[in-house]
């Protein structure tokens, strides 16, 4: 998950939060499902995570239009490893650090082999990235602003690579104890961003029958539903992101970086085990947009090559520790 998306969930969990903006409960039932759900929060202190995807055909063409033969990709597969750490933390001010690492595994080939084709199609792709953070939550209009700027470093096993950074901030517009919305903004100072600015929409609406919508635009949309009293289903559509570097691919010496959106449409499960661990579960229909590689230096909109995939099955299985989760009252 890149930089941007974990800004995305960190705004939402603070603006969203039951913590920070209190909840009446009227049945001791209700009061274990709430303390639960206030355990799924999406910015984990220590998040492990095994992503597959089903087989995938592609179609592909280089920076001068040229078009590549089809081809198919037999494997892809990802580890994920994310630590969310705060070192200061007041009813102001939250000072801490993202450190993010990503294995990628692909197996693919065109149908007709190519003597130039890019050796992107194969191989295993390490990618890290550690960040600092400075939250601010103050008051603007007579209404809760959440500033948030972040500074990034990314390397691959080889090397550091690109600093970037964000700033941004969201306005709370409502906050009871059903509906929570706020609107905002977020601006990338990151040339491989696809979009240097994104105006950002959360809303959370709890429903008589314990189901409840959940919204981070442009993150995800979700319906919940808290069951057996420490789980949780949800159902809906996320972006994630795969970025990592690639290094050799001509004579030229230039290290390119290859970015990958993908929209996940699915069913999520989490349990909350032991009051502090998270098992996850996920499945569902994943539809890859502009898969492309492009020289470091340069954009993502000039890509040296693309592609266009077709949608495939994927899972992912997860393990999260928050040792600083709300004790059940």
């Amino acid at each position: 998950m890149n930089i941007t998306s974990k800004f995305l969930i960190a705004i939402s969990t603070l603006v969203l939060t039951n913590k920070a903006f209190g909840q009446t409960q009227d049945s001791v039932a209700r009061k274990i499902i709430a303390a639960a759900a206030n355990k799924f929060a999406e910015a984990r202190t220590l998040n492990f995570e095994f992503v597959g995807s089903g087989p995938y055909n592609f179609t592909s063409k280089l920076q001068d239009g040229t078009k590549l033969p089809d081809g198919r990709t037999t494997k892809w597969t990802q580890f994920k490893a994310d630590a969310n750490i705060n070192f200061i933390k007041t009813n102001s001010w939250i000072i801490g650090t993202q450190l993010n690492y990503r294995m990628t595994s692909i197996d693919g080939a065109l149908n007709e082999p190519l003597a130039a084709t890019p050796s992107m199609l194969n191989g295993n792709f390490q990618y890290f990235q550690g960040a600092l953070n400075v939250t601010r939550i103050t008051r603007l209009f007579g209404k809760t602003a959440v500033l948030i700027g972040s500074a990034s470093m990314d390397a691959s096993d080889r090397k550091f690579e690109r600093f970037r950074g964000l700033f941004g901030g969201t306005l709370m517009l409502k906050a009871d104890a059903q509906t929570k919305m706020s609107v905002g903004f977020v601006v990338n100072i990151d040339p491989s961003s696809q979009l240097p600015a994104l105006p950002i929409f959360t809303y959370e609406h709890h429903f008589d029958n314990n189901l409840v919508i959940d919204v981070t635009l442009p993150k995800s949309i979700f319906l919940r539903k808290q069951v057996f009293q420490r789980g949780r289903v949800s159902i809906g559509s996320e972006f994630d992101r795969t970025s990592f570097y690639l290094y050799n691919l001509d004579k030229s010496g230039k290290t390119f970086e290859f970015n990958q959106v993908d929209l996940n449409n699915g069913i999520v499960y989490e349990h909350l085990l032991y009051n502090y661990f998270i098992l996850t579960l996920k499945g569902g229909l994943k539809t890859s947009l502009s898969p492309r590689t492009f020289d470091r230096n340069g954009s993502y909109r000039d890509p040296v090559w693309e592609a266009s995939v077709k949608p495939s099955a994927y899972f992912n299985i997860g393990i999260s520790f928050n040792p600083f989760a709300r004790k059940k009252q």
